[in-house]
């Protein structure tokens, strides 16, 4: 527990808990929206922070840090990026197809609510990222669909992705936004509006209820990494029970009830193997 509130003290920005604990006061997010994106923003609803979208039992579910919608029904998923990830069987970074993950599931979740294709309101996927994920020195890298053979026609789907790179070096951003990356860098407080996130944060830090929500989390977070481990130890038992069972099978000597005592697998079980390996033979 002493760990866990030490590390509670220091949380910045950068965590994705308090992340979306600022972000879930209407005025820090929405300056935020309006200055990156240079609109005006009446008001926002929001759509359940840290939302679980998990359209089928066999899909990958996904937790998203902040969703909301505007005055004109806009949607907008925030997401703080501290790490870029590479997965370590194809050695590729994740982050462009996660975000294309992010733009699907939320255009599912809005269809969920019986809506016609063409009503699907505009979006936008953003990436708060610590990091240069394209090493251009761009403040901010936006995409959208554009054709190939005229780079002037773009697809009116209303879809934006937006990669920021908070160490970026060039590019048009207002000052707030500008501040808002110092912040995030380095903790360093140069406008108001990074002042009233550093306040919302020192407010936070001194509220019981959020400390306890954190370590809670935190204690669940370390259970599933633990449940996860166990039974990836168990797991991989499993498969070095059947490489064994199949090998012993393949010699042709020992009987079903020898393979059984050796490796411990159920009779069921090995003759299940061998029947696997007849079909495959």
């Amino acid at each position: 527990m002493k760990n866990l509130a030490t590390k509670f003290e220091n949380l910045t920005i950068q965590n994705d808990f308090i992340f979306k604990k600022v972000m879930s006061r209407k005025r820090i997010c929405i300056h935020l929206l309006e200055e990156l994106l240079q609109i005006k923003i009446a008001d926002i609803n929001y759509l359940e922070a840290e939302k679980s979208l998990e359209p089928e039992y066999t899909s990958r579910g996904i937790r998203l840090d902040i969703i909301v919608a505007d005055d004109r029904n806009t949607h907008y998923n925030l997401e703080m990026q501290v790490k870029n990830n590479k997965n370590p069987d194809t050695k590729k970074h994740v982050l462009p197809k996660r975000t294309r993950y992010y733009q699907a599931l939320l255009d599912i979740d809005l269809l969920q609510n019986s809506q016609e294709y063409d009503l699907l309101p505009p979006t936008y996927v953003i990436f708060i990222c610590v990091f240069d994920f394209f090493a251009k020195g761009n403040y901010v890298y936006t995409f959208k669909k554009r054709c190939l053979e005229d780079l002037e026609l773009e697809l009116p789907d209303e879809t934006t992705t937006i990669i920021l790179n908070t160490h970026g070096t060039h590019g048009n951003i207002s000052k707030d936004i500008k501040s808002f990356y110092d912040y995030v860098n380095n903790h360093v407080i140069n406008s108001d509006f990074t002042k009233q996130i550093d306040d919302e944060i020192s407010y936070l830090k001194l509220d019981t209820k959020v400390r306890r929500e954190f370590m809670l989390l935190e204690a669940r977070l370390l259970d599933e990494r633990r449940e996860g481990k166990a039974e990836g130890r168990v797991e991989g038992k499993a498969e070095e029970k059947n490489a064994i069972a199949t090998l012993m099978l393949a010699k042709g000597c020992y009987s079903l009830q020898e393979i059984s005592e050796l490796t411990k697998l159920s009779i069921e079980d090995i003759e299940k193997l061998e029947k696997e390996m007849h079909a495959t033979e």
